[in-house]
């Protein structure tokens, strides 16, 4: 029949505008019945789909309605990230979806998502003062508003490290939703993104490193134990205020990382590691034994002194009534020691790049320092391990591992 649209057993197809169109029943995932459309300019490219959309309907409840960029958010969060990564992913994912995804593409279908869509997004975000966007000084009191409340903008740009984990973010999400067959590309994998410099990491030399620990240990530092196995054994901050006394084989000079002390919005989690990968079990070096033991007697002096205030915890560093000892403060305590010590002030995550050092002239041996390190590959560890300090530095560095009565 001239100008026929349909071919046999294609009952479902038919022109449609400048193209062609077709549905499926299907069952909605709510349980009920609903036809699911398809489009294209040929009647072949929609032949494919509708054949596909049949492939899919077989196997199971099929969504009739794309759902926008800010209703499957809130899904992904709830039934894809929360149960299944850890919690500080998930307070990160999170207040990236409710800052910027949302306010920027919420109401934008997933299967109508353009990389222009994106890339114009990307931009926007990058040039715009966060600030302002967020009402931060608005939010202040009005005695304490200092800028952009005033009309004074503080231009608090989003750095590239910042817009490209934005990127990432909507990304992972997208990648989720092609696996749920919801969309058929990544279109977050195609937009251009300002280039990203590397920030050059500090450390400390063994002088430096010296001088710090000898400043701590001569005012009677709570902290001096902490110090040590950060610099000694390069632990991570949430790993080090993590470490139990069960943790800790002082007659064996063996120490087990399986834990970590983490704030998560507003709660104080003792939770395992981040990944396998990070729980070991590490040699203790004279220096460490002999400050874990002095943080032992020094932890129950405290608990004798603050009596029933005291709450107990088998954590091995706590604050003066037992408590643990919160991720931020301990920072605050490391940059007054930084001061006190007269060194070069650097981050807790950047001393963890002097342990090698302090390894080297401790008189490590190479094996023993590659396994605290915890490197992969032994060439690593020599690659910075070979590097020692002068013979006073090295000297220095032993007698602070002494006894404890000097």
């Amino acid at each position: 029949m001239p100008g026929r649209a349909r071919a046999n057993g294609e009952g479902s197809i038919f022109p449609y505008r400048n193209g062609f169109a077709a549905y499926v029943w299907v069952e909605k995932p709510d349980g009920k019945r609903g036809r699911k459309w398809v489009y294209g300019k040929t009647r072949e490219e929609v032949h494919d789909k509708w054949i596909k959309l049949h492939g899919q309907a077989k196997a199971g409840p099929v969504a009739t309605r794309s759902p926008t960029v800010g209703e499957y958010s809130g899904y992904w969060l709830r039934e894809i990230v929360k149960p299944n990564l850890a919690p500080g992913s998930y307070v990160t994912y999170e207040v990236v979806v409710r800052l910027y995804l949302v306010p920027g593409l919420g109401r934008k279908r997933l299967d109508k998502l353009r990389v222009s869509d994106v890339q114009t997004w990307i931009n926007e975000v990058g040039r715009t003062c966060q600030c302002c966007a967020q009402g931060k000084d608005e939010r202040r009191k009005p005695a304490q508003r200092r800028c952009c409340a005033l009309g004074r903008c503080c231009r608090d740009l989003p750095s590239a490290t910042s817009v490209t984990h934005l990127r990432t973010v909507l990304r992972t999400l997208l990648s989720h939703a092609i696996t749920e067959g919801l969309i058929s590309r990544n279109v977050a994998s195609l937009v251009k993104l300002p280039l990203v410099r590397k920030r050059k990491r500090k450390a400390w030399t063994s002088d430096e490193a010296r001088r710090f620990l000898e400043s701590a240990r001569a005012d009677d530092d709570p902290l001096y134990a902490a110090y040590v196995l950060v610099l000694v054994l390069g632990l991570r901050k949430g790993e080090m205020l993590g470490l139990t006394w069960a943790d800790i084989d002082l007659d064996a000079g063996e120490l087990t990382i399986d834990r970590q002390l983490q704030r998560v919005g507003a709660e104080l989690l003792h939770r395992e590691t981040k990944t396998a990968a990070s729980d070991a079990s590490l040699p203790l070096p004279d220096i460490c034994t002999v400050a874990l033991s002095r943080r032992r007697v020094a932890q129950t002096a405290a608990r004798d002194a603050a009596g029933p205030a005291w709450q107990p915890s088998d954590l091995i560093f706590t604050t003066r009534y037992g408590r643990p000892v919160e991720p931020r403060n301990f920072n605050r305590f490391w940059d007054r020691r930084c001061g006190a010590a007269g060194v070069r002030r650097i981050t807790v995550r950047d001393a963890r790049r002097t342990c090698a050092s302090l390894l080297a002239d401790l008189d490590v041996h190479p094996r023993v320092a590659m396994q605290t390190l915890r490197h992969a590959q032994f060439a690593i560890t020599m690659e910075i391990y070979t590097v020692v300090s002068s013979a006073a530095t090295r000297d220095a560095l032993k007698r602070l591992g002494s006894a404890l009565d000097r």
